[in-house]
């Protein structure tokens, strides 16, 4: 707003009422007021889907969270793992403007809920069985990425640098809402895994097809 003159134009999106056309009413260095002048998209709502995901250093955890602001997440959830190296440098507030900072680069009107990180056993221990989950297991590197079939909520989960451990290996496997699948032939970084994940999803069950 302190840049822009009165009469300037400008686009707005709150998250709730799509996208408006505005002009600056008034301007100061302190506020200003915006007049609505015509919607201009209406709200574009994603899939119900979340991504969740351990934590990595500061500039690859930013670039999750804004891929998957880009990309449909409904929700970007940080999870600890015995394994996870930074969640002690989680800024909530800082990945929270990073989503919002992407949605309003790729044209969206909806910007995810960026979740205070969780522990893994506090966070599974609650989990609702209706929301399925696409568990991306590095340990299956090299067999096929099919993606299950099924409408309704769904959660991409993503590990840490070094892998999640034998225990919570186990207990994903155990739940019945946990699908296992590999990635392709490599091993990927978790920021270019998070992003892999999705696109297959999008593309077998989201908003792309």
């Amino acid at each position: 707003m302190m840049r822009l003159d009165v009469g300037a134009d400008v686009s707005l999106f709150n998250g709730r009422d799509g996208e408006w056309h505005a002009q600056v009413a008034a301007a100061s260095k302190k506020n200003g007021v915006l007049d609505c002048i015509v919607q201009t998209k209406p709200l574009q709502l994603p899939p119900d889907l979340w991504l969740v995901f351990a934590p990595i250093k500061k500039d690859r955890t930013s670039f999750i969270v804004e891929k998957a602001a880009e990309l449909g997440a409904a929700r970007i959830v940080p999870v600890q793992t015995e394994y996870t190296q930074s969640a002690n440098r989680v800024r909530q507030d800082r990945l929270q403007a990073h989503a919002l900072e992407a949605a309003e680069q790729c044209g969206g009107t909806y910007v995810p809920e960026v979740a205070e990180i969780q522990k893994f056993a506090k966070m599974f221990n609650r989990w609702d069985p209706t929301r399925r989950i696409l568990f991306c297991d590095e340990t299956m590197v090299g067999q096929g990425a099919v993606i299950p079939t099924g409408e309704g909520p769904w959660a991409i989960l993503i590990g840490p640098e070094g892998g999640f451990s034998d225990k919570e290996r186990e207990r994903l496997n155990g739940m019945a809402c946990a699908h296992a699948i590999s990635l392709g032939p490599r091993i990927l970084r978790a920021d270019t895994a998070a992003v892999a994940a999705m696109t297959l999803w999008q593309q077998a069950l989201g908003d792309w097809t």
